[in-house]
């Protein structure tokens, strides 16, 4: 017999399409209907700061799906349509185009937005932000051989897109807050060697510092002026300094609410009916015994599974460690698992040379990983962080040990 129920999917990235994806997967044949507020198909987002944002090539790739195989899944699609209200008494959303839509279960999957600047001068043309694909190729645009780009903030989006734009010949400046970049998640030991690589790189790395507005002449941004005194001339200025989850929905709903809307394993929010995945979503992690939020593509892409199953009234959960990776020149790394500011780092290999695999201990037992030009490890370093085993620090430096011994 048919499913005579609808499933309603509130946002259109990654994550939310491949929530879709496993519904169908898993058995539903009732009505799916998903709503993106961009007018693109769900895409993944890692390009739009990596290859993509270098060449302007290989967006069709980062489509999850074809416009054909939602038509043939029988998936409705309404795409850039914003749903502005959750009624959850009503089991019903309404969209800005006066639509009132009845589901009997119901995802949000509205990711996240850029942490605007809230300065003077913030409004002024050539401000930009990362996180669309009109966003991308504007700063693609923007990055043309001998322009003054300054970078205001030095996290993992501010550093690749820093690096597609010293490839492209611009003059680059990084403005941190901090006293080194990235010193909050891999700690003063492993932080560093990004700092290094870009100022190799011929970036003007500047930290400890506080920008206070922005200049401008005829509307366009011409200069950053820190809190010194000291003014930077700039023909873009790229804010990178973090993101925000979309909560509003679940907010005005009355949705249980901490730094994201708070669900459980399977992604089940306050209210039995509504599920949270992605960005969103700060979920119940069974190994970590904890919430956590995670920004990452490999959460948008791995989460959906359980939550789809978690919607149809089965028992599979999400237990995948964070991971994620980036590129910036000619490093590429990967990381996987949990650290904190206070656990102590093993590096095994050369941090000089940037080529080395870091760990993370906290009781003698591994809680994360970074693999630094280094290939084919990660999935060693997940089973070593997983078998909670207790490890011999000299034998976790040392190069000649398989990591599988160390489990």
């Amino acid at each position: 017999m048919a499913d005579n129920r609808t499933f309603v999917v509130v946002g259109g990235g990654l994550a939310g399409a491949k929530t879709v994806e496993a519904l169908r997967e898993q058995g539903f044949d009732g009505a799916v209907e998903l709503y993106g507020a961009e007018p693109h198909l769900p895409y993944e987002r890692p390009p739009l700061s990596k290859g993509y944002l270098k060449t302007g090539e290989g967006l069709a790739d980062a489509f999850v799906h074809s416009r054909e195989w939602y038509l043939q899944h029988h998936v409705g699609l309404h795409l850039g349509t914003r749903v502005t209200e959750l009624a959850l008494l009503d089991h019903e959303i309404a969209t800005d185009t006066g639509e009132r839509v009845r589901y009997d279960r119901l995802l949000i999957a509205t990711g996240s937005t850029p942490r605007q600047l809230h300065l003077p001068g913030a409004e002024l043309e050539g401000v930009l932000y990362l996180r669309i694909i009109e966003d991308s190729d504007r700063l693609r645009a923007a990055f043309q051989p001998g322009r003054r780009v300054v970078f205001v903030g030095g996290g993992w989006i501010g550093l690749e897109a820093a690096s597609a734009a010293v490839e492209a010949g611009c003059t680059v400046t990084v403005l941190e807050a901090l006293e080194i970049p990235l010193v909050r998640v891999l700690g003063p030991k492993i932080a560093p060697v990004f700092a290094d690589l870009h100022r190799e790189k011929g970036v003007d790395l500047r930290t400890s510092v506080e920008v206070a507005d922005l200049e401008g002449e005829h509307g366009q941004v011409r200069g950053v002026r820190l809190a010194d005194g000291t003014t930077l001339a700039a023909d873009t200025v790229v804010v990178g300094i973090g993101a925000l989850p979309n909560i509003e929905l679940a907010e005005f709903a009355g949705l249980r609410l901490d730094n994201g809307i708070v669900v459980d394993a399977q992604g089940c929010t306050s209210d039995p009916d509504v599920f949270a995945v992605g960005d969103v979503a700060n979920h119940f992690l069974p190994f970590l015994d904890q919430h956590v939020r995670v920004e990452h593509w490999a959460t948008a892409l791995n989460q959906p599974a359980a939550v789809a199953a978690g919607m149809l009234g089965k028992d599979d959960v999400y237990d995948e460690l964070p991971y994620f990776f980036t590129d910036q020149y000619d490093l590429g790394m990967e990381y996987i698992g949990y650290c904190g500011p206070d656990d102590e780092v093993v590096v095994r290999g050369d941090l000089a040379s940037r080529e080395f695999l870091a760990f993370w201990l906290r009781d003698d037992r591994v809680v994360a990983g970074m693999a630094v030009n280094t290939w084919d490890v990660i999935d060693d370093i997940k089973v070593v962080i997983r078998s909670r085993a207790t490890v011999d620090r000299e034998r976790l430096a040392d190069p000649g040990v398989p990591l599988h011994e160390l489990a």
